[in-house]
């Protein structure tokens, strides 16, 4: 940094990454560092505050499955400049389309412009995409996104996804651990959902409907437990500023919604696309692992429930999923006072 006396201005270049600004500062000016994974690197004296006025609110549409999250969140892309950053656990999955609601269909407007969608069909299916790296792939998206002028706005169900974002968390990659896989082999997903929940950092109940993802979950807290300083993450990039947009069609509206589209999924073809993924190789328990739809219609497919008996068993499961969805939605309000979230009862403008 050059030197000079009392008069003197100093001019330095901060280089902050979420926003690529450039400020000149006079000497004696007081900047406060809010985000604490910026580095800056100033001289003696120098006090320093960065704030976030300028930047516009991260948009996030949240909701229980069978809103219309996707419907409202591209007119609202459409109105804002936007682009839409995927918060689903499953659609991130190539081949898995039906089964997972894409709709990509509806990412076309009526003058056929598309709103591009992010983090969709980004991985190949039988894949564990973690949330290690969906918050670094959506932290990314939203960088790229705000460079070009652009508004992000976060779309999904996963509450975890979208909590652990908002919280700023960075979390470590971790490992699987094949003998701890080993001595949970063989337990009823009620055993383990136990096991889970004497556990006391955050994990997504909403997803955890199988075996797999359950031994997943129990696998990241042991880690957590081996390694205290990582337990829950630390948060380097809380995000300050959102405005949080949730839909919810009221619990009747939402039962009839979650029968009607599962039953339209079967006659589009969901039996038919497991068993394409079945065909191409992919090991029956990797699709259950992603439970719900891909759960039932494997074991439909291997002769473990009848075509009526996946069917209702699954129109089941949706409902308490949803339901579940709604208790995280709830419960994150609690945790994020700062983030309250805008409710928006009844059909959305986008479905009337």
């Amino acid at each position: 940094m050059p030197s000079g006396d009392s008069g003197e201005n100093i001019s330095m270049g901060l280089e902050i990454e979420e926003r690529g600004r450039e400020l000149r500062l006079d000497r004696g000016t007081e900047l406060r560092i809010e985000d604490r994974g910026t580095e800056l690197c100033v001289g003696r004296g120098t006090e320093l505050r960065i704030e976030e006025r300028g930047t516009e609110p991260l948009l996030v549409v949240l909701g229980p499955t069978a809103c219309g999250k996707t419907r409202y969140a591209v007119e609202l892309a459409q109105r804002v400049g936007g682009e839409i950053v995927s918060a689903d656990s499953r659609q991130v999955y190539r081949g898995m389309d039906i089964g997972t609601g894409k709709d990509l269909e509806e990412y076309t407007i009526e003058d056929g412009t598309v709103i591009p969608a992010h983090l969709i069909d980004i991985c190949p299916a039988g894949y564990k995409y973690t949330l290690y790296e969906w918050l670094r792939d959506a932290r990314e998206a939203i960088k790229d996104i705000r460079s070009r002028g652009r508004r992000p706005i976060v779309c999904g169900g996963t509450g975890l996804y979208i909590e652990s974002l908002l919280k700023g968390l960075s979390l470590p990659e971790v490992a699987a651990n094949p003998q701890l896989r080993a001595s949970l082999a063989g337990k009823s997903l009620q055993e383990l959902t136990a096991i889970l929940s004497q556990m006391k950092q955050l994990h997504n109940t909403t997803d955890v409907d199988t075996a797999q993802r359950a031994i997943r979950a129990i696998e990241i807290q042991t880690y957590y437990q081996h390694h205290p300083e990582a337990a829950g993450g630390q948060a380097l990039y809380p995000i300050h500023n959102a405005y949080l947009i949730g839909l919810d069609p009221g619990r009747e509206e939402r039962r009839r919604r979650i029968e009607t589209r599962l039953d339209a999924r079967l006659q589009q073809g969901l039996i038919e696309e497991v068993k394409g993924l079945l065909d191409s190789g992919i090991a029956p328990e990797d699709l259950i692992y992603y439970g719900l739809e891909y759960k039932y219609v494997t074991l439909h497919l291997t002769g473990a429930l009848s075509r009526q008996e996946m069917r209702d068993r699954l129109l089941i499961a949706i409902h308490q999923f949803a339901k579940r969805q709604m208790t995280w939605w709830r419960g994150m309000e609690r945790r994020l006072p700062e983030h309250p979230i805008h409710w928006l009862r009844g059909a959305t403008e986008a479905e009337k």
